[in-house]
């Protein structure tokens, strides 16, 4: 694995250890308030980048896009922002509501840029001989 595939499983190795950490943590506090948080993490982190890294190591024509590039480090900085931003919207500070509406939108914006990535490389693939 190379390349942006290699950044985005890298990027889900981490999402994966954070969110499972605070996973941990809600269980031995006891204190279940963060679990929106930890659903994002796992499922928007993990998860996503994983599958995203999948992808690009299987379709390298995709990965070696700009625009594959572009996608990596929008995914990385919104998805950085959201999951700080709501760690600390629900900790209590409602003053972090406009970084998580920013960065959902970055997040969105990240995953329309997938589709535009993706969709023409697997629907253009010719045959393999």
């Amino acid at each position: 694995m190379q390349g942006v595939a290699r950044n985005f499983f890298t990027l889900a190795v981490i999402y994966a250890l954070c969110g499972m950490a605070l996973g941990l943590y809600m269980s031995i506090s006891q204190d279940h308030g963060q679990m929106p948080t930890h659903a994002h993490v796992m499922t928007a982190g993990w998860l996503m980048s994983a599958l995203f890294a999948f992808f690009y190591h299987l379709v390298p024509a995709a990965a070696g896009s700009r625009l594959a590039v572009l996608h990596f480090w929008l995914t990385a900085a919104s998805g950085i922002g959201l999951l700080a931003g709501l760690f600390v919207l629900l900790g209590g500070n409602a003053a972090a509501e406009p970084i998580v509406a920013a960065s959902s939108m970055g997040f969105y914006a990240a995953m329309l840029l997938f589709a535009i990535v993706a969709l023409p490389a697997l629907w253009h693939r010719r045959p393999a001989r």
